[in-house]
């Protein structure tokens, strides 16, 4: 079992471990922030897992990086909120600020020698950062984040999330034979059929937080891919026929 087969194996031993302690004894279990990879494993197993109740929160509606609890609010008579808020990182003189970048932020945030798994979404705006994180770790990049490349920071938990920058997508109208995915990507992403599929075989194509080993998948009003090093992109509307028997469908792009 080479180390990557290790990695796996374990994770799906932790959420074995979760589902059943939050079964067998009537309470609530979290994850750590998962990224795409990792929810795809999760996805894998969630046959084996339904017995438990499960949901997923990113702390905000459009997250990449989710916490996944375990447990049924049926079953333990309670409910009980995710263990995540929001920091809000700004500059100390916004004047004089870098121009900085997801990359800036996280990087600064690793430097403290913090768990990847306790860091979700990181969204900028500006020369500040909404930093999503466990509970257990805020006040911990609160006290000891004080610089972002060159530019000083002071940081604070925030309950304003209307303050955090919402995407706008771009919307698009594609044209093509069918709703494969592998189709839609390349539209997308203006890419050869070819690359299309280089995607698809690095295995770095997921849909609805799953990967899509199957290129030729038909996708789906509501349906959202993730093309990594490109972004993502939802279909938000049915698919019409062209005159040229063509199907014409709206895609809202992230970048």
């Amino acid at each position: 079992m080479n180390s990557n087969e290790k990695e796996i194996h374990q994770l799906k031993n932790r959420f074995h471990d979760l589902a059943d302690k939050a079964f067998r004894q009537g309470i609530f279990t979290f994850t750590g922030f998962l990224g795409l990879a990792e929810q795809d494993i999760f996805w894998q197993e969630q046959a084996k897992l339904q017995y438990a109740g499960f949901q997923l929160n990113g702390g905000w509606e459009d997250a990449d990086r989710v916490v996944i609890r375990f447990g049924n609010p049926e079953e333990t008579g309670y409910e009980a909120e995710f263990p995540i808020v929001c920091v809000n990182v700004r500059p100390l003189g916004p004047r004089f600020a870098d121009a900085l970048s997801h990359r800036d932020f996280l990087g600064a945030l690793m430097n403290l020698g913090i768990d990847r798994s306790t860091l979700g979404d990181i969204k900028i705006k500006e020369s500040q950062a909404f930093v999503f994180c466990l509970d257990s770790i805020a006040a911990f990049i609160c006290e000891n984040l004080e610089q972002v490349k060159h530019t000083h920071v002071k940081c604070a938990v925030t309950e304003v999330l209307e303050s955090i920058p919402r995407e706008t997508p771009a919307v698009m109208k594609i044209q093509v034979q069918s709703l494969r995915a592998d189709s839609c990507v390349a539209k997308v992403y203006n890419l050869s059929r070819e690359k299309s599929l280089d995607l698809f075989r690095a295995g770095k194509v997921y849909v609805n937080g799953r990967l899509c080993g199957n290129n030729s998948l038909l996708l789906k009003e509501g349906d959202t891919v993730n093309a990594r090093g490109f972004g993502k992109f939802r279909l938000t509307g049915e698919p019409s026929l062209t005159r040229k028997g063509k199907l014409a469908v709206e895609a809202a792009v992230y970048q």
